[in-house]
């Protein structure tokens, strides 16, 4: 029988990492389910507008990552990680105090700026000191660091929300300060471990510019594998964007049961996150994101059908599921194909497609539902459909040598022999 490790066996920039995941999370479900309440009830922000305020911290991110998404590569881990969370800490903070829909969007497009390194940089430092092999499973705990404080982020902001919407901002902002306090104190660089093992990546190292900011343009199938996520994240984001005004207009859930069912959701995550990444882990990439799209295209038809809590409730559940499948793929496939100085500018180009759905997500789907409340959720279908064949067989091919890659010697190695990228986990003697 397998012993649980010790947590004081664990790299520590790697266990840092899920505390910061944790802290991002409990700040993000602290935000997101009550933002469009609060927009629409105390700010008087219009309903179809309400996604351009949410456009304008994806925006940000947008507009950031590309120029500085991979500074961490230059500077290294622990001064960007520390940054960015006291960054968006404070973003968050002043989100209590401004007043307009000017300042709010000026406030939320520089916490989108900050924002754009922190998640892609914590990935990176989890990849730099832990073995290739046991990534998917670094990654699964990510996610569940980050459902676990998706929990209390809700259920904290419920209680909140009692008194004040605008004191959900305060919760959040103390959180990723702390986030950042911790890393401060705690955090040591791990740029060096991450090269330790690099081959041929000097050429890499020597680039600088813009191009050097920017690999989907230089690496053809992390391009296409990333418009694929942006494709079916932007979808499925419409259950999260969408739902708080959905269940309130019909009378389903006040604002502290809104909380309650992303708390919810969360602890799905949390609880059945490695149980399901170990029930599958022998399925193909296909046969996961084809399965996650089914899994949405069933949440919209119930959310299509009726707004009760029961579909909500079985929409959310459905949507947890569908993440639980396809979330440690796409991160473990970018850094199958990022070389090892690279693989910060490779994780900021990931993000930039969470960061599209962030931005697309909102601004569609409230656009759609402003129009007719069951419009996203008929219009999801067959996009998510679409979405989940295409995903899967980008992820396959990111599993494969290329042809062309083969027939060029010069490649780096990465390119020619990329790593064997287990589906979704592979537990690795080192993590046991």
């Amino acid at each position: 029988m397998a012993t649980i490790p010790s947590w004081r066996g664990l790299p520590r920039p790697a266990t840092l990492g899920l505390f910061l995941f944790f802290c991002a999370g409990f700040a993000d479900g602290a935000l997101v389910p009550f933002f469009p309440l609060w927009a629409s009830s105390e700010a008087g922000i219009p309903v179809g507008a309400i996604g351009l305020l949410f456009g304008c911290y994806a925006g940000g991110e947008l507009l950031a990552a590309p120029l500085i998404g991979g500074i961490a590569d230059r500077i290294g881990r622990r001064p960007v990680l520390i940054a960015s969370s006291l960054g968006v800490g404070a973003g968050f903070l002043a989100l209590f105090f401004v007043h307009g829909v000017v300042a709010t969007a000026l406030v939320l497009l520089l916490t989108g700026i900050c924002e754009s390194v922190l998640h892609p940089t914590i990935l990176t430092a989890i990849a730099d000191v832990t073995e290739p092999s046991a990534h998917p499973r670094w990654f699964s705990m990510a996610r569940v660091s980050s459902s676990a404080g998706q929990i209390l982020g809700p259920a904290c902001g419920a209680l909140l929300a009692l008194m004040s919407l605008r004191c959900v901002f305060l919760a959040g902002g103390t959180m990723l300060v702390l986030g950042g306090i911790v890393m401060l104190l705690a955090l040591d660089e791990t740029i060096s471990a991450g090269r330790a093992t690099g081959d041929g990546d000097e050429e890499y190292e020597e680039e600088e510019g813009l191009s050097a900011l920017l690999p989907a343009f230089r690496d053809g199938r992390l391009a296409k594998l990333l418009l694929w996520v942006v494709l079916f994240e932007v979808a499925g984001n419409w259950i999260e964007a969408v739902i708080p005004l959905y269940a309130h207009d019909a009378g389903t859930l006040t604002p502290s049961g809104v909380g309650a069912l992303f708390a919810y959701a969360a602890a799905l995550t949390v609880g059945l996150q490695m149980l399901v990444s170990r029930m599958v882990e022998a399925r193909s990439a296909l046969w996961l994101t084809v399965g996650a799209g089914l899994a949405t295209i069933l949440a919209f038809a119930l959310l299509a059908a009726s707004p009760a809590m029961l579909a909500l409730i079985g929409a959310v559940s459905l949507c947890s599921i569908a993440q639980m499948l396809v979330g440690p793929l796409v991160p473990t496939a970018v850094n199958a194909l990022a070389p090892q100085a690279r693989r910060a500018s490779y994780m900021a180009a990931s993000s930039v497609a969470v960061d599209l759905k962030d931005s697309l997500g909102p601004s569609i789907g409230t656009a759609l539902y402003a129009l007719a409340p069951r419009l996203p959720w008929i219009a999801g279908i067959p996009l998510v459909a679409i979405a989940s064949l295409g995903l899967g067989a980008a992820i396959g091919r990111a599993r494969r040598p290329s042809n062309e890659s083969k027939s060029n010697p010069s490649a780096r190695p990465e390119a020619v022999n990329p790593p064997e990228l287990p589906v979704p986990w592979s537990p690795s003697p080192a993590t046991e």
